[in-house]
């Protein structure tokens, strides 16, 4: 089992919500914790192409989309204004809605970026501590400790 403190849970939510391509992957050292890139064609070292399954390491495919939408939905749920919290729900809606909801956060309510960057970076970073759980990387009680000691922010 991996000490979680050992474990760089910014690194492994990116990996988690990496959607590019299958021609790179990240891997985690079930042993050290250490993270890895590899490529198809320069494998780990960026220099010599090797096969993942060659590695004694552990594939960090990325999480559905859905996982990350309803993040959007719930900041745009949770923030008190009524008038910004409806126009983030007009832009989660059909096709694009990633893309129109950062335009519309962007542009029209920059007021709380940053309030929606901690939220949905907290929420990053807790999916990444279920996910070395879930990968028995780290123990259950673990999880239960990061998830009391780290709630979601507070939203305005």
């Amino acid at each position: 089992m991996l000490d979680l403190d050992a474990v760089d849970l910014e690194e492994i939510a990116t990996a988690l919500a990496d959607q590019t391509d299958f021609e790179h992957r990240w891997l985690i050292d079930p042993r050290t914790g250490e993270m890895a890139f590899w490529t198809s064609d320069t494998g780990i070292d960026g220099e010599n192409p090797v096969e993942i399954d060659e590695l004694d390491l552990v594939v960090i495919d990325p999480l559905p989309p859905y996982a990350w939408y309803q993040d959007m939905a719930d900041f745009a749920d949770g923030i008190s204004d009524r008038a910004a919290s409806d126009s983030l729900h007009r832009a989660l809606q059909g096709k694009g809605a990633f893309r129109r909801f950062k335009n519309e956060l962007y542009q029209r309510h920059p007021d709380l970026i940053s309030f929606w960057h901690a939220f949905r970076d907290a929420r990053a970073r807790v999916r990444a501590v279920q996910w070395l759980t879930d990968e028995a990387l780290v123990d259950e009680e673990s999880v239960r400790e990061y998830e009391r000691a780290h709630p979601d922010p507070e939203l305005p």
